[in-house]
């Protein structure tokens, strides 16, 4: 991607906490009316909320700052369900960045280090972060991804740039490939309401509904896999 070589600007957003802004693609990593409340009502509300099992498969794409794991496991230890969490990052970020990020503003003792042990997680190789809590972060180009290591897979967090950003990203292949890896009633979620996004989704099989979006946003998009008759 041109200019990620180049460190992102932090940016502090409408709820107080922190996003990136990446000057190349004229482009915020979350919304600026909220970053937390945005990850918390997308991925957390409509997505994790909804899934009824006590052991989910998650897959991400675009692990970026880590906000929406670190949502996911401190949620994970309130509900006292297992996760196996699966992320996907072309472009990992450098730990001088992460480290001011003030996510955990708000948390101590073990709840503020799980923040920091994400991000220390070793690359490409699975990783318990709690023993309920296993997480695998893969660095590869999600338009080159290997969908074959992947099944089974309970919620989607899609979490790509914008498609008018990275429109690569957001293909009809693309979508036939997740719903492919879907377990039956899986959940996908996303920030995106185009239209265009819905109907590829739709070609590949889901059901796709249109909610009401977080603070600035009027709609998001969640997708189901229904179960096969």
């Amino acid at each position: 991607m041109p200019g990620m070589s180049v460190k992102p600007e932090i940016e502090l957003t409408a709820d107080g906490s922190h996003t990136l802004f990446v000057p190349s693609l004229n482009e915020h990593y979350h919304s600026v009316n909220g970053a937390i409340q945005e990850s918390t009502h997308i991925f957390i509300n409509t997505g994790l909320k909804a899934c009824s099992k006590n052991e989910i498969r998650i897959f991400e794409v675009g692990f970026g700052t880590g906000l929406n794991a670190f949502l996911t496991i401190l949620e994970a230890c309130k509900q006292q369900i297992s996760i196996h969490y699966t992320s996907v990052e072309a472009y990992p970020l450098d730990k001088s960045v992460t480290d001011k990020l003030n996510y955990t503003e708000g948390y101590a003792g073990e709840e503020k280090s799980l923040f920091y042990q994400l991000h220390e997680a070793q690359w490409d190789e699975g990783i318990p972060i709690l023993p309920d809590f296993h997480l695998t972060k893969l660095e590869a180009d999600f338009t080159q991804f290997d969908f074959s290591q992947l099944k089974n897979i309970d919620l989607i967090y899609f979490d790509a740039f914008a498609p008018d950003k990275q429109p690569g990203l957001w293909t009809q292949q693309i979508f036939d490939n997740l719903f492919k890896i879907a377990a039956e009633n899986a959940i996908l979620v996303t920030y995106c309401a185009k239209g265009a996004v819905r109907r590829m989704m739709q070609q590949a099989g889901f059901t796709v509904e249109r909610l009401p979006g977080p603070p600035g946003k009027r709609e998001m998009l969640r997708a189901t896999k229904a179960t096969s008759l």
